[in-house]
C-alpha cells in the first residue's frame, strides 16, 4: 500500500478544510505533538503572513510544494523554493469579493459613525448624538492597488455613487477610474483612502505620515493589505490629532500584537485579519489547494503556480 503523502500545516485551517486534507493526506500541524516528521514533509500550506523560510525548507528534504492558503505569499522564500525545485502556488481571486465587502463594511461604519453611536446609545445616550454624518455618495475613494481587490472594492464604490481614483506604478488597460501616480496627489484627493496592495518591501510604510496628511482631517483610512504598508506610529499620531477622521484596520504591522494607543481610540474600527474569510471564500481556497496538490503529486504544474518545480 502506497504511503500517503505528508502535509505540514503552518496556520490554522478551517475545519472543513482540514477534513479535506486528511481525506486524502497525513496532515501535521507545527505546534503539535509528537513532533513533526520534518524528513517527510512534501507539502506545506502557509499564507502570506506566516511564510515559509529558506532555513525552514532545508529541513524537509523531500519537500515538493508550498501551498499559500489564499493570495499573499510575500513571506514565501521564493528564490530558495526555486533552488530547491519546489513549487510555490497560492490561491489568487478566492477571497476577493469578501474583501471588498469587508472593506466597503469598514467605509460604511466609519462615515456614520456605526461603531461609536452603537456604544453610545447603549449607554442610555441619544440627545447630541443625532448630529449630521459624511455620507458615501458623492465622496471621492483613492484606492491603493487596482489588483482583483482593488477593483472589486471599486465596483462596490460606484454603486454606492463614489468617485473612484486610484494609485499604481502605470495605469490599468481599461480601467474607468483616474490613475494617480504619486500616492501624495490620491490622498490629497480622497476622502476616503483604501490600501489594497500587496504586502513586502516595495510598499514599506507607503502610507506614512505625509500621506496621512494629505488625507486631511476629513478623510478615513481603511487598510485590508497587509499591517506593514503603514507606518503605525504615524497613524497613531494622526487619529490622536485629529489629522485624519478615522480608520479601519484589518490587518497590523506585528499581528496578532495590536498596540494599545490603536486600541483605546474611539476613531478606529479593528477586525482580527479576517477580512477575506467567509464560507464561500474558504470552500474556494480549499477547492483551489486540493487542486493543486493533486497537479504537483501528479507530476503536473499547478494551475496557480508562482514559481515552477
Amino acid at each position: 500500500m502506497q504511503q500517503r503523502p505528508h502535509i505540514l500545516a503552518l496556520i490554522p485551517l478551517p475545519a472543513v478544510t482540514r477534513a479535506a486534507l486528511a481525506n486524502l493526506y497525513t496532515v501535521h500541524d507545527a505546534t503539535a505533538t509528537p513532533p513533526v516528521p520534518w524528513e517527510d514533509i512534501a507539502a506545506v500550506v502557509t499564507n502570506g503572513t506566516t511564510g515559509l523560510s529558506a532555513a525552514q525548507m532545508e529541513r524537509m528534504p523531500t519537500l515538493r510544494i508550498v501551498c499559500a492558503f489564499g493570495a499573499g505569499h510575500e513571506a514565501v522564500d521564493l528564490a530558495a523554493a526555486a533552488r530547491r525545485g519546489v513549487t510555490v502556488a497560492n490561491a489568487p481571486g478566492a477571497n476577493d469579493e469578501t474583501v471588498a465587502d469587508h472593506a466597503l463594511g469598514f467605509l460604511l461604519a466609519l462615515s456614520r459613525g456605526y461603531g461609536a453611536l452603537t456604544s453610545a446609545v447603549r449607554a442610555c445616550g441619544w440627545h447630541g448624538l443625532r448630529a449630521a454624518r459624511p455620507t458615501l455618495h458623492g465622496a471621492t475613494l483613492g484606492i491603493i492597488g487596482m489588483g482583483r481587490i482593488g477593483q472589486a472594492i471599486a465596483r462596490r464604490a460606484v454603486g454606492f455613487g463614489m468617485q473612484v481614483c486610484y494609485c499604481t506604478r502605470s495605469p490599468g488597460n481599461g480601467l474607468p477610474y483616474q490613475h494617480e501616480p504619486s500616492l501624495l496627489a490620491l490622498a490629497s484627493a480622497s476622502d476616503y483612502l483604501v490600501a489594497a496592495c500587496p504586502g513586502g518591501a516595495s510598499t514599506h510604510h507607503i502610507v506614512d505620515g505625509p500621506v496621512l496628511a494629505a488625507l486631511g482631517p476629513e478623510g478615513f483610512f481603511v487598510n485590508v493589505a497587509r499591517g506593514s504598508v503603514v507606518d503605525t506610529d504615524a497613524l497613531v499620531q494622526a487619529l490622536r490629532t485629529g489629522g485624519i477622521a478615522g480608520a479601519g484596520l484589518d490587518v497590523f504591522e506585528y499581528e496578532p500584537e495590536v498596540p494599545a494607543a490603536l486600541r483605546a481610540l474611539d476613531n478606529v474600527l479593528l477586525t482580527p485579519h479576517m477580512a477575506g474569510r467567509s464560507p464561500a471564500s474558504q470552500a474556494a481556497q480549499t477547492t483551489v489547494l486540493l487542486a493543486s496538490l493533486a497537479d504537483c503529486f501528479a507530476g503536473r504544474v499547478p494551475a496557480t503556480a508562482i514559481a515552477p518545480c
